[in-house]
């Protein structure tokens, strides 16, 4: 897989990450990200510095075998929210939906492509795109903060133990960065082996063993 490829695919397919989480928002009650200009697929609004270019260029150009990035996030107001508890939740999976539909759909156009006439590069790009997004969407729901599986998780816990991990992400978003650190970490050694082996067996059912 074309490594400079790979990172324009990872930097897109994170815009549209948020640029879902915006859209859910704003059908949920809360117009803050098209206030702010943010629903658009335009990258320039979107580009974070540090997690839409640096961190990726160097996960791609190392070989790492995580592919991880952000966009800015996309701003909103969880109490403008119709139903801020399930409205909260939608708005967090909407980022992994998105990923996981691309994910499905250049899948299966890796799968059948070849019998639509498709060539060599197209199926290729295709697969790219099925694979990272399909990671990218997996990733985002493990349930630990920042990550939108965590809110996913408390929305749906009763509420006191939804208060128990409020405190618990409150604690990780006061250590910053360290703690995102600490979890890729822990990721690399302990978790990724599973992990890919999940990916790898979900892209072969979505594209029939094809890349």
């Amino acid at each position: 897989m074309d490594t400079l490829l790979s990172l324009v695919v990872l930097i897109l397919s994170v815009i549209a990450h948020e640029v879902a989480h915006g859209y859910a928002a704003n059908s949920l009650g809360d117009p803050t990200a098209r206030l702010a200009g943010r629903l658009t697929l335009n990258p320039l609004p979107h580009i974070d510095l540090m997690g839409s270019i640096i961190l990726p260029a160097l996960l791609v150009f190392t070989h790492s075998p995580i592919l991880f990035g952000w966009a800015k996030p996309v701003p909103y107001n969880p109490y403008n929210l119709q139903n801020r508890r399930w409205g909260e939740m939608l708005v967090a999976v909407a980022g992994s939906a998105t990923n996981l539909f691309l994910a499905v759909i250049f899948g299966l156009l890796v799968r059948y492509g070849s019998a639509a006439g498709f060539d060599a590069t197209a199926l290729s790009l295709a697969a790219s795109i099925s694979f990272i997004n399909l990671f990218l969407g997996l990733f985002n729901l493990i349930p630990f903060p920042p990550l939108d599986g965590f809110t996913v998780l408390r929305g749906a816990l009763p509420w006191h133990l939804a208060t128990g991990l409020g405190r618990f992400e409150h604690q990780v978003r006061t250590a910053g960065a360290l703690s995102l650190v600490l979890f890729l970490i822990v990721f690399s050694y302990v978790l990724s082996g599973p992990f890919f082996k999940l990916i790898l067996w979900l892209f072969g059912l979505l594209t029939g063993g094809s890349i």
